[in-house]
């Protein structure tokens, strides 16, 4: 299609967002033991801005590899924007969701429960988490071009499992039905052409960013993750560190994940096999693969209409309908509490000792005889869930968890996308996309839960799956009627954009309270490895290698949070061509790790490379760090190793 002729302006960017690669608490797990010690892949934002050719209305998608989307990231970038667009971009029409890694540095939140595991607030992470997604969204903005916008649908089924079956068998045989796997297979793919050239993808898939185990301490983009990284840097050989147009960008979004994980035989990195950096790329390429298969067969094109509506909700004080509640009457949900349920983690990721899923005796007896008996709203509201955690009370003495919160819906031609702040199951979220679909007269498969966008609250589970209080019912902070709550806000949203008026926006509640941070500059100088300078290599390459090999080497480092290399790299691996040394890879491919670890007063980092099948000729490893001085400067320094070669096995012939 001529560009004369395209319906939509388009804009692409991607940014890096990596935050503290050392010493940083990670987020997803709520382990306080699992704390960064190096990077395995680079995390990477990914910003689409779409234009409505005829009407100029416009929507922004962000597309970031992080654990979870909160309320500080929100209104940080959303405050950034207004400085630099005006009301162009607004809390209406722009999605901020994430990937949900489980291997992501933490510290980001400004609600105190989530920086119980990341030794408090973490403001370089935060800064870099910020910097990252408004760089990404600078580039989209300027980008922008007529495109054409392809529509795609198939189904995925070897990269997901219910992890809560005994919650789903709960739900009304007419919703099971509708997925008789237990899984949600759909997989969705928005294609963008320019020219009749493919510039950029989005993806939508349910499964949990949990194929790296909570032992893992390797910054990763988990599965999503590399289903990005394999189809822009291994198909379309896209380079993260160049500054021109990268040329392809592809983001992998999550729907109603909730229930869904992608390790397939119900273990922490078990399945498909036992090894979870495998496991990573495996599921992570099949989520890849079937969006490329779709990118190749006859799609929907997208016809004009550009959208978005977004309110603030109140989720502790919501007054839900009988159309909605589905037993008749009217029910209301209640401030935050956390389940002892929640306290155990899943199959996948065992929690607290002393906690398990469904039935805790003695904490259920509490709840039961002493709290529900003293409220009968809190009983109709929360009960059976065994109360650990009372997150509205704990809300008036600090800011501990987000009560008010967003709901948003964004409309791209046949696609709808309902903005949810938490981890929807499937079930749950069938049902919200049947009342949308049913207002605004779209085809159920158009119509798509965002999870993770905007904010946090946690799991949203049907009121059948509450009543299990698995660890997604014991997480489902607001109650049993919290998923109808936010069917019933879902529904308002569509019939305000069918008629085209507003709705009314119940603002955040209150200012910030931020907390105060960690992280800032210490005041003692980085101390090298004894008797060495910083850079000094002290474990060397051997003179040769063959495909296939573990190339693994150290150097005298330094902390490398002093600076997070954002856009750049801590290491390269360089190839000799035609008398110079050329970049192959750095800390952001899939065969690099680099790490790091205390030897004595320094910092040991040790590098290592996994020689690809096609490799061969004569290589190097650099290390670029940053070391604070006695006068306590940030100065740069670099280590490099000697020449090695990669030589192939040679070809046997009869």
């Amino acid at each position: 299609m001529h560009a004369s002729s395209a319906k939509f302006l388009v804009g692409r960017g991607i940014s890096d967002l990596t935050g503290e690669a050392y010493g940083c608490g990670m987020l997803g797990y709520g382990k306080a033991d699992q704390v960064t010690s190096g990077i395995h892949t680079r995390l990477r934002t990914r910003a689409f801005v779409i234009e409505d050719r005829a009407t100029a209305a416009r929507v922004l998608l962000n597309i970031s590899d992080l654990p979870l989307m909160f309320d500080s990231v929100h209104r940080e970038v959303l405050r950034r924007l207004v400085e630099t667009y005006g009301d162009l971009y607004t809390a209406s029409n722009v999605m901020l969701t994430v990937t949900h890694t489980h291997c992501g540095p933490g510290g980001y939140s400004h609600h105190r429960l989530y920086n119980m595991t990341t030794q408090g607030f973490r403001p370089k992470t935060f800064g870099a988490i910020v910097d990252g997604i408004v760089e990404a969204v600078a580039r989209a903005h300027e980008d922008i071009a007529p495109a054409t916008l392809t529509l795609c649908h198939g189904h995925l089924r070897d990269a997901s499992v219910n992890r809560s079956a005994e919650s789903f068998a709960r739900n009304p045989p007419e919703d099971r039905a509708f997925f008789p796997d237990a899984i949600d297979p759909q997989t969705t793919l928005l294609v963008i052409e320019r020219e009749g050239t493919m510039v950029g993808a989005v993806n939508w898939f349910p499964t949990h960013g949990t194929s790296m185990t909570n032992r893992n301490t390797l910054i990763s983009g988990d599965n999503k993750g590399y289903a990005a990284y394999h189809w822009e840097r291994n198909v379309h050989r896209v380079d993260y560190l160049a500054e021109e147009d990268p040329g392809f960008i592809a983001a992998f979004a999550q729907t109603n994940a909730g229930d869904m994980s992608p390790n397939l035989r119900l273990a922490p990195g078990k399945g498909p096999t036992d090894d979870e950096f495998e496991n990573t790329r495996i599921i992570g390429r099949r989520q890849a693969e079937a969006a490329e298969s779709l990118a190749s067969a006859p799609g929907e094109e997208m016809v004009g209409g550009v959208d978005a509506r977004c309110t603030f909700v109140d989720l502790s004080n919501v007054a839900v309908r009988p159309e909605f509640t589905g037993d008749g009457r009217v029910h209301t949900t209640s401030a935050a509490t956390g389940g002892a349920a929640a306290l155990a983690g899943t199959d996948e990721g065992p929690g607290f000792p002393g906690f398990r899923q469904g039935a805790n005796p003695w904490l259920d007896w509490l709840s039961r005889h002493v709290v529900y008996r003293l409220s009968a709203d809190l009983r109709d509201s929360q009960a059976p869930k065994g109360i650990v955690l009372p997150g509205g009370v704990l809300n008036r003495l600090t800011s501990f968890v987000q009560e008010v919160v967003p709901v948003q819906l964004v409309r791209i031609g046949q696609l709808y996308l309902i903005g949810i702040p938490g981890e929807v199951t499937i079930v749950a979220g069938l049902r919200m996309r049947r009342a949308v679909a049913a207002v605004v007269g779209a085809e159920l498969r158009n119509v798509l839960v965002a999870g993770y966008s905007n904010a946090y609250i946690h799991y949203v589970t049907t009121p059948e799956e509450y009543e299990a209080q698995r660890y997604e019912g014991g997480s489902t902070l607001f109650g049993r009627w919290e998923a109808p709550a936010l069917t019933q806000v879902a529904a308002e949203l569509a019939t305000s954009m069918r008629d085209g008026r507003p709705v009314s926006a119940i603002a955040p509640a209150g200012p910030e309270r931020k907390p105060r941070g960690r992280g800032r500059r210490r005041s003692s100088p980085d101390r090298p490895l004894e008797g060495r300078r910083f850079g000094d290599v002290v474990g060397a390459p051997r003179s040769s290698y063959r495909p296939g090999d573990q190339v693994r080497v150290s150097f005298s480092g330094a902390d490398p949070n002093n600076d997070l290399h954002r856009g750049s790299t801590y290491l390269q691996v360089e190839r000799h061509v035609e008398g110079a040394w050329r970049r192959i890879a750095d800390d952001g491919d899939w065969e690099t790790k680099i790490q790091f670890s205390k030897d004595g007063q320094g910092l040991r980092t040790t590098v290592t490379w996994d020689v690809p099948a096609d490799a061969s000729g004569t290589y190097r490893i650099r290390y670029f760090g940053d070391a604070i001085a006695d006068h306590l400067d940030v100065k740069a320094f670099s280590g490099t190793t000697e020449p090695f070669d990669v030589v192939r096995e040679p070809s046997r012939t009869s």
